[in-house]
Parts: structure tokens; C-alpha cells; sequence
């Protein structure tokens, strides 16, 4: 018999606010997270808006002896290092009373992009005054030299595990995930795997990422289907709506904690919910036949059919493509327009949070188990004739089985789907 597995502690870090008390606020109010950006002047681009935190201040999480290493930490380390202080919090969980060597790590991790004032002196010091134009010799003589001598330590997608792991002297099974949007959920099933082979007791996974800088919003601007919805921002993220033009970026972090149900049970935790089933795979086509496939397999796992699901937290990128491919792996699991399973996406409240989307997404899911309710999708007006899938919007959502199904997806192809189950307080 494997150990069961369950989430004991949520930690939300969000452009609807930060910890998951303030998040169902804002849920209920049916506020969104998304505006224009004022982590700097957007106005260049061609999109303007996105999910942003605006008041975070990392300090207010965490020890002040360990206040001197967020100087080395980007936003989306930092991010990730507060979130997990707050899941541990939420679950009861004072690390050093742990066995260390039970502790593990995993987390999703998506291209963190350098602060213009790190890399920007050092690099206009190799234009010789000529716009898009880099002296390498330049570059290897003085650029740099002029550059911050820690740089590459704040940038490197690993060290979100990595600081974790050392300010909780966590010193079990340890991992990083870089598969884009779907990062998250992916470290999510390797967690569950490590606990069900008996490797650690406890696992923090979950992930961190920020697309509010120069550098990505451009990027993205250039390379992704942005929507360009400037004149209603909170209205840009519409997931399998027909009007859907582009997904909206964000930033956020999200942590859960993982423990064994025999460990749980012996300090008296507060159970939110069990990981049953998970499987991952690569659909190269984007058909939604290989993501059909991930979503039986997990089901399989969870040893149940689709019809004890009572509702899906879909991945709703809100791209036309996606929604598509997304809409054709559900229909050939669930039928068309199937009323009984209601598909639920919060990105249309804050954006695409990346790498630490799928695991924020979910938290929804295990928030409403305890709440009673599950709130509706935002922005969704007009049925899309594409994408036949029943989408819970204008009312709140009574839930009455005891499974979910996340689904989770990569703009290249990679998808992953869990399966949760309801912990009710007699089990």
C-alpha cells in the first residue's frame, strides 16, 4: 500500500492580494486582479495591463535574520520564499522540528529576466553611441566587469528551490521545473510521487514567476498572443469565450505543502484536500487526443470514472488556439456541453501567473471545498461554437462530489492533469 497524500497548507501570493483569506475576498466581490502596469510606464507597448501585486514588500515575510539574503533574490525567488513562509504557516509547520533529511523541495520555475538597472549600464557601455549594436570586445573587457558581482545569482530558475530549501533547511528530495505554465503542476506530481514512495514525509511544492518586467513584457509583446485590450483591462481575460483576443501576463507565487496522511494525522492537521491522480505527457499536435489521454490516466489513477468529477479547474489560456486544443481533450473525456461537470478558469480573475499558475489555480479549487462554493468564471459572455465546454459563469457553484480535476497545459504542447480529493473531517 502506497501512503496516501495530502495538501495541508496553502500559500498565495496574488495580483487579487496576498494569502488566501484575502484572495476569497476579492473572489467573492468578483473583483480581478488585472490593470495597467505600474511596476513601470507601459506605454511603449502595445500591451499595457497585466496581473500585478502591487503591495509587496518581502520583508513583511520573513525573519529578519534572514532579511540580508533577499538582496540576492529576483522577484519570482522572492516571491516563491514568501509564499512558502505562508504555507507553512497555514499548514502548522515549524520546519526545524522536522527530521530535515524527510523535507524535500519541488518547485516550477519559469525565465526570470534581468532589472534594467543590473544590466543596462554594463550594456550601453558597448554601443559605441549606436542603437542595437553590442561591442563583444567591448562587452568581454568592460560590460563585464561593470556588471553586479552576484548578477547570475538572482536569475537562475533553480534558486527558488534553493533558498528555500536553505532559509528551512530542507534536506530531502530537491528539484526544479522549467516546462513553462504548466511547471508548477508537474513539481506538484513528482511531489506526490516522492511522498507515495516513501522518500520524505513532507514536500513544499508549488512555483513563482513575474512577467512585469521591461525585458519579458516586451518580449512577450514581440512573441506571444497578447491581448491588447488596453481601454478594459479587467475584462481582457476571457477563457473560451468567443471575443477571447490573447492572454493577459502576470506574476505571482504559490506553495503547497504536501505530507504523507499518516504524518498529517499524527500532529493533527487541517486536510484540504488529497492528490489521487496525476499524469503528464506531450501533445504534439494539439489535438487535445494526448491531453484526453493524460486526463484518463489520471482518472485511472484516482480509480474513478469521469463522472464522479465534480468540476474542472481548466488551464483557460484565453489564446484562440489554446481554448481550442484545451475545449477538444475535456469534450472527448467528458462529451460536449456536459452540464453535470462545470469548468471553472482563474485567469480570468488575475492573468497567467506562469510557472506558478497551475498551482494558484488550484488553490481555488481547495479554498471552495472549504468554503461551500465555487466562484464563476469571469468575462465569459459568448459561447464559443469551438470550444463545447459547459463554463461555470454567472453563478457560484454548490459542490456536491468529492473529486476535481486541474488540467494544465504548455503553449508548446506539454500538459499535465491531477486529480484532488475532498478530505472530509472523518477521514
Amino acid at each position: 500500500m502506497k501512503p496516501r497524500v495530502v495538501i495541508t497548507g496553502i500559500g498565495l501570493l496574488t495580483p487579487l492580494g496576498l494569502r488566501h483569506e484575502t484572495v476569497w475576498q476579492y473572489l467573492q466581490a468578483g473583483k480581478s486582479g488585472v490593470r495597467r502596469i505600474q511596476a513601470f510606464d507601459p506605454s511603449a507597448l502595445p500591451t499595457q495591463f497585466a496581473g500585478e501585486i502591487t503591495d509587496f514588500d518581502a520583508k513583511d515575510f520573513v525573519d529578519r535574520k534572514d532579511r540580508k539574503a533577499l538582496k540576492v533574490m529576483s522577484r519570482p525567488i522572492q516571491l516563491a520564499v514568501c509564499a512558502t513562509n505562508v504555507a507553512l504557516q497555514d499548514a502548522g509547520i515549524d520546519p526545524s522540528q522536522l527530521d530535515p533529511t524527510r523535507l524535500g523541495v519541488i518547485f516550477g520555475a519559469g525565465l526570470i529576466a534581468s532589472e534594467l538597472e543590473e544590466l543596462g549600464p554594463a550594456a550601453r557601455l558597448c554601443t559605441n553611441g549606436q542603437p542595437y549594436f553590442v561591442d563583444l570586445e567591448k562587452w568581454g573587457r568592460d560590460g563585464l566587469a561593470a556588471m553586479p558581482p552576484l548578477w547570475m545569482l538572482k536569475y537562475l530558475p533553480n534558486l527558488l528551490a534553493c533558498h528555500v530549501s536553505i532559509l528551512h533547511n530542507a534536506q530531502g528530495p530537491n528539484n526544479s521545473i522549467t516546462q513553462g505554465d504548466v511547471a508548477s503542476l508537474l513539481a506538484l506530481g513528482e511531489a506526490w510521487r516522492i511522498l507515495q514512495r516513501g522518500l520524505a514525509d513532507v514536500m513544499l511544492t508549488g512555483g513563482g514567476d513575474s512577467r512585469l518586467n521591461p525585458l519579458s513584457m516586451s518580449r512577450l509583446c514581440l512573441f506571444a498572443p497578447l491581448s491588447r485590450r488596453n481601454d478594459a483591462p479587467e475584462e481582457a481575460c476571457r477563457p473560451f469565450d468567443r471575443e477571447r483576443d490573447g492572454l493577459v501576463p502576470g506574476e505571482g507565487a504559490a506553495v503547497l505543502v504536501l505530507e504523507t496522511l499518516e504524518h498529517a494525522q499524527r500532529r493533527g492537521a487541517r486536510v484540504y484536500g488529497e492528490v489521487v491522480g496525476f499524469a503528464s505527457a506531450f501533445d504534439r499536435q494539439r489535438t487535445g487526443e494526448v491531453l484526453a489521454e493524460v486526463i484518463g490516466q489520471a482518472l485511472q489513477q484516482a480509480g474513478i470514472t469521469p463522472e464522479a468529477i465534480d468540476h474542472i479547474n481548466a488551464h483557460g489560456y484565453s489564446t484562440p488556439r489554446e481554448d481550442i486544443w484545451e475545449a477538444a481533450g475535456l469534450v472527448r473525456v467528458f462529451g460536449r456541453n456536459n452540464t453535470r461537470v462545470p469548468v471553472f478558469a482563474a485567469k480570468s480573475y488575475w492573468g497567467n501567473l506562469g510557472a506558478a499558475g497551475s498551482v494558484a489555480e488550484l488553490a481555488i479549487s481547495l479554498l471552495s471545498w472549504q468554503q461551500g462554493v465555487l466562484p464563476p468564471t469571469r468575462n465569459y459572455r459568448q459561447p464559443d461554437p469551438d470550444c463545447p465546454v459547459y463554463v461555470l459563469a454567472g453563478r457560484w457553484h454548490e459542490p456536491h462530489k468529492d473529486f476535481c480535476l486541474k488540467v494544465a497545459l504548455g503553449e508548446r504542447g506539454h500538459c499535465a492533469a491531477a486529480v484532488i480529493r475532498r478530505c472530509r473531517q472523518e477521514n
